[in-house]
């Protein structure tokens, strides 16, 4: 199965469009204000790690004798862990290979495509970022279903009562929390700091209330407690890995999340705030174990004493939620890069805050997240049960990290072999340890991570590769449109006012305007030949947006440029050109749409299963009006058909 590099018009590395917009750095910002906005929104994932983690490792799949050997070693393990893969892997090192301040896997794959010259290994690359990419949306389905169940099972130990409505609860928050979706998070956003700076305040001071009493457990931050543990039983030690790998779900957030709060908030979050209070929490758990392994059926809210327990389920219920959101709003993210970058169709996107370009909400993902969170509450109905199905999605996306991270320490940053070499030996040794432990757990779980990667995986691919396919069959019948202006200016009747005929490709004549010719046998005194294009850049610069070149006898290309992150809106770019004649007005134009029909044919290029699903994908894809923000009332759709 292969797949196209992801397509650009000009080399990021030159291209001066490829500046970031104004107002996108966020260096002016107060650091703390900053830092407090990255623990509610960033934080969220790992910050409910407590709830499941700990206990998993013990009582999960695997479970370990309760003794001071095993809890010692996992502690350790957890600390290290958290020390390699989030402190030095993503804080320290992936966090600086941004693309123009974004971050996450596909503007890391944008980076390392605009800015390689080598062709041998990019499609490989681009395959290994569109993986990850489809193990998100796993994880964007699991990660609610988890954190939710996880932090609601507290009422089986601080009401017992209610514990048989554990699932409905769980149901009911996932139904309300999709649902407000559309109303935007920007106020409810304003109340996810407090609520985090509380949580970890409060699982921080539980567990440093439990250590004190059996401050023995502090000798767990040294290494050589795992080394022990390994010494003693290395297939266990290993089987815990899977379990001992859910401390650090949630790490992939601080790369994906720091266009929005920048690279130093989240370092001075994480290593000043958020890693201590893990680590008070976890040794407080390990502590807690030692005095009493009866309290192994919850480690996280035995912690706090009977009449505490209540309003820790409320407010870890609520952090559960926070991580939810922030996931949920990450696909939003991810979904709309996708679409810009060409890897999925065109979909309705709602923009949900006036002042904020990144609060989206997208109908048709929000949709399908929820049914398939809902399906997992019910189908597993333990979080116990879903954090089998967790851990692989998280180490899946973690080693193509690593792949990616190589490509960039090699090729962007020219790193010296005798330093990038042994650091990725131990980033690959550690997440392919987690990854091999982790695929024993395939027959309980770790299967719907797997299979729902594939499926998406796929369309992902079906969709970039038909896409060019498309293309390029319309490139091959393409009339030269320089033979095209020469005998149709001549030869059609020119009525007043503008068309612009929307074209995917900045060469030949588009279909539309052929077809428009072919029946209507008249031209606008002024056409313009428009191609929106995306780049690999996240913004580009309003002064840099337009591309404009005078064809002669009223005929004009046009080139807009966008970054990933953007929104096409056309109108409004149009209404910036000042050297294109007289100004456009949307009342006196007409904007030319090219509805392609696709006719599965033996040609060679894809299967004829995957040209069936491509067509699918195309017809159900939302319109271009739409996409583009094209006034309604000024648009006329002309049909054709292709082979592909």
């Amino acid at each position: 199965m292969s797949v196209p590099p992801v397509s650009t018009p000009d080399s990021a590395a030159t291209d001066p469009a490829q500046t970031p917009v104004p107002g996108h750095d966020h260096s002016q910002d107060g650091l703390l204000k900053l830092a407090i906005g990255a623990i509610g929104i960033v934080f969220g994932d790992i910050g409910t790690s407590p709830l499941y983690a700990f206990r998993e490792t013990f009582a999960g799949h695997h479970p370990l004798a309760l003794d001071e050997l095993h809890i010692m070693g996992v502690i350790s393990l957890m600390f290290w862990s958290m020390m390699a893969v989030v402190s030095l892997k993503y804080v320290t090192i992936i966090m600086r290979a941004d693309n123009k301040g974004e971050g996450g896997s596909l503007a890391l794959l944008a980076l390392i495509n605009s800015k390689s010259g080598q062709k041998k290994w990019t499609a490989g690359i681009v395959l290994l970022g569109v993986f990850a990419t489809a193990l998100f949306y796993g994880d964007s389905m699991i990660t609610p279903a988890v954190s939710v169940l996880s932090a609601v099972e507290g009422l089986a130990i601080a009401a017992p009562g209610f514990g048989g409505l554990i699932v409905p609860i769980a149901v009911a928050i996932m139904v309300l929390l999709f649902s407000i979706q559309s109303t935007g998070t920007a106020r409810v956003g304003a109340f996810f700091g407090p609520i985090m700076l509380l949580y970890f305040l409060a699982i921080a001071t539980l567990g440093t209330l439990s250590f004190i009493q059996t401050p023995e457990i502090l000798w767990a931050l040294n290494p050589w407690h795992a080394v022990q543990f390994f010494m003693d039983d290395p297939f266990k030690a290993f089987l815990a890995l899977g379990s001992v790998v859910l401390a650090v779900t949630g790490a992939e957030a601080l790369y994906a999340d720091m266009g929005h709060f920048g690279r130093k908030p989240i370092r001075v979050s994480w290593l000043w705030f958020v890693l201590p209070a893990l680590m008070c929490n976890y040794m407080g758990q390990g502590a807690l174990l030692m005095r009493d392994a009866g309290a192994i059926n919850s480690p996280f809210y035995n912690l706090a004493p009977q009449a505490l327990q209540l309003p820790l389920v409320g407010l870890a219920t609520l952090a559960a939620i926070i991580a939810s959101q922030a996931v949920i709003s990450g696909a939003f993210s991810v979904t709309q890069q996708a679409i810009q970058l060409g890897f999925i169709p065109r979909l309705r996107i709602q923009h949900t805050s006036a002042s904020t370009a990144g609060q989206i909400y997208i109908p048709l993902v929000n949709w399908a997240l929820m049914v398939m969170v809902i399906l997992l509450v019910l189908s597993f109905k333990t979080s116990s049960n879903l954090t089998a199905a967790y851990g692989i999605a998280v180490t899946g996306a973690m080693f193509i990290d690593n792949c990616l991270l190589a490509v960039v320490l090699f090729t962007l940053w020219g790193w010296k072999k005798r330093y990038a070499v042994p650091l990725l030996a131990l980033f690959f040794a550690v997440d392919l340890a987690y990854f091999a432990a982790n695929l024993t757990k395939v027959p309980d779980g770790g299967w719907f991570p797997l299979l729902i990667g594939l499926i998406i995986f796929t369309l992902l691919t079906t969709w970039a590769k038909g896409r060019k396919l498309m293309i390029e069959r319309l490139r091959e019948s393409a009339m030269p449109i320089k033979i095209f202006i020469e005998s149709a200016a001549n030869s059609a009747s020119r009525v007043q006012g503008t068309a612009v005929f929307m074209t995917s490709t900045p060469d030949g004549v588009p279909h539309a305007l052929l077809h428009n010719l072919k029946h209507n046998k008249v031209l606008h005194e002024r056409v313009v030949l428009l191609t929106v294009k995306i780049t690999d850049s996240p913004f580009v610069a309003d002064e840099n947006r337009i591309y404009l070149e005078d064809l002669g006898k009223g005929f004009h290309r046009m080139v807009l440029k966008y970054g990933f992150m953007q929104e096409a809106d056309v109108p409004a770019a149009l209404k910036m050109v000042s050297n294109c004649g007289s100004e456009f007005k949307m009342m006196d134009t007409s904007f030319f749409l090219a509805r392609q029909t696709l006719l599965p044919s033996s040609k060679p290029g894809m299967m004829i299963w995957r040209e069936k699903l491509f067509a699918w994908m195309l017809r159900n894809a939302e319109s271009a009006m739409e996409f583009f923000r094209l006034p309604t009332n000024r648009v006329v759709e002309l049909g054709s058909q292709v082979e592909i």
